[in-house]
């Protein structure tokens, strides 16, 4: 049979209710007392359900979302699942706040972790940006036990907890073996559409795309990165420049946000060679665009599960239990104008399914 506090009370002969503050680090027990329990509770080899007691006190998480901030759309639809799971919160026992940052800014998003740990949240997970004063910033929240996941964008380096998102470097090879295939015989430079180096998904995306092209299809050479910020009107701006200066730009990769401004160039070009595009992240925008053959593939991760798998994950690390790696492993999806799944609403990646187990 398991210890009980009734043991831990018995052994270190002190009250039921001196265990408690003991085992929950509140004060009122003097030194000498709180080590009497401590070597109990060690003696006797008491293992406390971290988890279950958490249940029975009804405890509440508060855990703080850090976002950019923008018309970024697939960001626009992660803020709407993190909305979602704000309604949920009675439910799940969760009091979660979001934060906005601008985006690709590391000294906000430096700032916005350092606010949120002054708070003492029981979690925070971040879009991150890939730097050194935010890698720093990140282990000061876990410096003082504060659990960190990353969404979308990994930090490398970092004590970070977990990262919630795809395999960026696996998308992105995933974007060249599509983009070869489509093209086929053709020939001609590929043009990469980014929103910035500065975030660690997009470079290992372009990382595995390069790879990939390079290995596999050697006669398609790569254009140097066109960095949109993800502004429609930048990206559509550096996009048409491109298709004029080389109306033989076989192949486009846009492997950020910015398919707005992507899109709108394509509308606007009159001539040239037919050009191959992969995106990332089925929006309306997308959606639409992939109808009308403007983007031949998308390649999707699934907001709504990013934010659940986060919202478990910091759950389980502020109990201190195991975390299910293959039920917060995120999938890829490729999306083709033939195998579109059902808009709810006229948005995507926005709303989570009713009675969704991942």
């Amino acid at each position: 049979m398991r210890p009980t506090v009734h043991d831990i009370a018995a052994a270190a002969g002190v009250s039921l209710a001196t265990v408690d503050r003991v085992l929950n680090r509140r004060p009122g027990v003097r030194g000498v007392t709180r080590e009497k329990v401590e070597q109990a509770i060690e003696r006797i080899g008491y293992i406390r359900d971290v988890a279950a007691a958490n249940l029975a006190k009804s405890r509440v998480y508060p855990f703080v979302f850090i976002l950019p901030s923008g018309d970024n759309s697939f960001m626009r639809g992660l803020e709407a699942q993190v909305r979602a799971a704000i309604g949920r919160s009675p439910a799940e026992r969760t009091a979660i706040s979001i934060v906005t940052v601008p985006a690709f800014n590391p000294e906000a998003l430096v700032a916005a972790l350092d606010e949120a740990r002054a708070t003492s949240p029981s979690g925070v997970a971040v879009v991150a940006i890939d730097s050194p004063d935010v890698i720093a910033a990140v282990d000061r929240l876990r410096g003082e036990r504060i659990p960190v996941v990353t969404l979308v964008s990994d930090l490398a380096g970092s004590k970070r907890d977990h990262f919630a998102g795809v395999d960026n470097i696996a998308a992105g090879r995933t974007a060249a073996s599509l983009m070869g295939r489509f093209l086929g015989g053709r020939s001609g430079p590929v043009a990469v559409l980014a929103g910035s180096m500065l975030v660690r998904d997009h470079r290992e995306r372009l990382d595995g795309f390069s790879a990939v092209m390079n290995e596999s299809f050697p006669g398609h050479a790569l254009l140097p990165v066109l960095e949109g910020q993800d502004d429609p009107a930048l990206a559509e701006q550096l996009v048409g420049e491109a298709l004029a200066a080389s109306p033989e730009i076989a192949g486009i990769y846009s492997l950020g946000a910015g398919n707005r401004g992507l899109i709108a160039a394509l509308k606007r070009r009159r001539n040239g060679v037919p050009v191959c595009v992969i995106a990332h992240e089925l929006t309306q925008h997308t959606r639409a665009a992939l109808n009308d053959g403007l983007i031949d593939a998308i390649l999707n991760q699934d907001a709504g599960h990013e934010v659940r798998s986060a919202i478990r994950v910091l759950k389980a690390k502020a109990d201190g239990v195991a975390v299910i790696g293959a039920q917060e492993r995120i999938r890829i999806d490729i999306f083709l104008k033939d195998n579109l799944p059902f808009e709810r609403d006229g948005h995507d990646n926005q709303e989570p399914e009713p009675g969704r187990q991942d």
